[in-house]
C-alpha cells in the first residue's frame, strides 16, 4: 500500500505582480483559480491544507484547513513549506508532504504518484519537478524531519527555495509537456490569467 501523503497549496504570497490581494481568488473559466488547483491535487492526496495569511475565513468555503506562516514578514515560500511541514509533522499519520502553488492550474494529475515513486528510491531526499529542463522547487515532496533544518535556513535569513533544497538531498522527477499544455504554467499577470484562460480551453478538450 501507498503511504499516506498529506498535501498543501500555497497562497501565501503578496500577489504584487497582480496589484495585491489574493491572486488564487481570481475568476479562472467560471471559477476561482484556487478552486482549479484544489480539483487538481486533492483526489492524488489523503489530506490537504491551504497555505495562506490574514483573515483565514475568506477561504471558508473551500473547506480546507488555513495554515499561516509560522515565521514573520513574509520570507516567500518557503515559509508556507516550513507551516506545511510542521503541520504534517504533528500528525502521526503522514511523513511526507507534497507543496504545489495556488496559481499554477493545469499540474499533471499524476504529479503526487511520480513524485512519491522516485521518493521511495531516495527516502530521505527532496524530490522536486522538472519540466522541459527546468526545475520547479514548489511543486516538490519533502520528507518528515525537514521542519527543523528548514526553520534553521529561515532563521539565517535565507530565502530562496532553490538555495535550501540544493543544500539537501534532492532528486528530480521530469514530467512532459501533455497535449502542448506547459504543466506548471503559473499565473502573475493579468496577461498570463488570459493566456490560462486559453490554455484551459485545450486542457478541457
Amino acid at each position: 500500500m501507498r503511504e499516506a501523503i498529506a498535501g498543501l497549496i500555497l497562497a501565501g504570497g503578496l500577489s504584487s505582480r497582480m496589484g495585491g490581494g489574493d491572486k488564487c481568488l481570481l475568476n479562472l473559466a467560471g471559477k476561482p483559480l484556487l478552486r482549479h488547483v484544489i480539483d487538481r491535487i486533492e483526489p492524488q492526496l489523503d489530506a490537504l491544507a491551504l497555505n495562506a495569511n490574514g483573515d483565514p475565513h475568506r477561504f471558508a468555503a473551500f473547506g480546507l484547513p488555513i495554515l499561516p506562516d509560522t515565521v514573520p514578514g513574509f520570507p516567500g515560500p518557503l515559509a508556507g513549506v516550513l507551516a506545511g511541514l510542521e503541520w504534517m509533522e504533528a500528525q502521526t499519520s503522514f511523513r511526507r508532504l507534497v507543496t504545489v502553488a495556488g496559481d499554477t492550474p493545469f499540474f499533471p494529475h499524476d504529479l503526487v504518484v511520480r513524485l512519491a515513486s522516485a521518493a521511495d528510491e531516495a527516502p530521505n531526499a527532496i524530490t522536486i519537478a522538472r519540466a522541459a529542463g527546468r526545475e520547479h522547487p514548489v511543486f516538490a515532496l519533502w520528507p518528515a524531519g525537514m521542519a527543523a533544518p528548514l526553520r534553521a535556513y529561515l532563521a539565517e535569513g535565507g530565502r530562496k527555495v532553490f538555495d535550501f533544497i540544493h543544500s539537501r538531498p534532492f532528486v528530480c522527477v521530469d514530467f512532459p509537456a501533455a497535449t502542448g499544455l506547459a504543466p506548471f504554467f503559473n499565473i502573475n499577470t493579468k496577461q498570463d490569467l488570459a493566456e490560462a484562460e486559453r490554455m484551459m480551453e485545450g486542457d478541457s478538450q
